[in-house]
């Protein structure tokens, strides 16, 4: 599997840049799944469901299924949070994984940036950072898109990736 990351501060546009890179590959035919790192808690489950009375009542994996789709829900109960490696080695076979986050892995990412956010840029300290996305132009070593390119961007990170 190819891997590709979009990583960016808080609110410097990654989920949209994610959800238009993955509608825009795949409808070139070309399989894509998705990683997100989150750094706070979060719960797919809702109080009061059978998977979730399954989990808090001590349940290390509870695996929810239809005739639409599974979800796997592994509690880690204080164990270490998994490395990205690790995670994907549970990914079942595809051409392409676009990872948001993990902006501090080894992968080739492009970087998300909105100037409102004043965040300073990743890349000039990050070479894993191959091009930047932006809603201003910058002055860099390395290609910069505008942020809504999504074709564009798109073209870059498949070609950098050789598909």
């Amino acid at each position: 599997m190819k891997l590709f990351g979009v990583v960016g501060w808080k609110n410097a546009g990654k989920t949209g840049l994610m959800e238009r890179l993955v509608t825009e590959i795949t409808g070139r035919g070309i399989t894509v799944s998705t990683v997100k790192h989150a750094h706070h808690s979060f719960d797919v489950d809702h109080p009061g469901k059978d998977s979730f009375r399954h989990r808090t009542a001590g349940a290390s994996e509870v695996l929810l299924a239809s005739g639409n789709r599974f979800a796997l829900m592994h509690e880690l109960r204080g164990a270490k949070e998994p490395i990205l490696a690790d995670l994907l080695t549970r990914l079942s076979p595809v051409d392409l994984v676009l990872i948001e986050g993990y902006k501090r892995d080894d992968h080739p990412k492009v970087e998300a940036h909105r100037a409102v956010t004043g965040n300073p840029l990743i890349a000039p300290e990050d070479p894993t950072v191959r091009a930047v996305a932006a809603d201003v132009s910058l002055d860099l070593d390395r290609p910069v898109f505008d942020l809504n390119d999504t074709v564009a961007i798109a073209d870059f990170i498949l070609s950098e990736v050789g598909l």
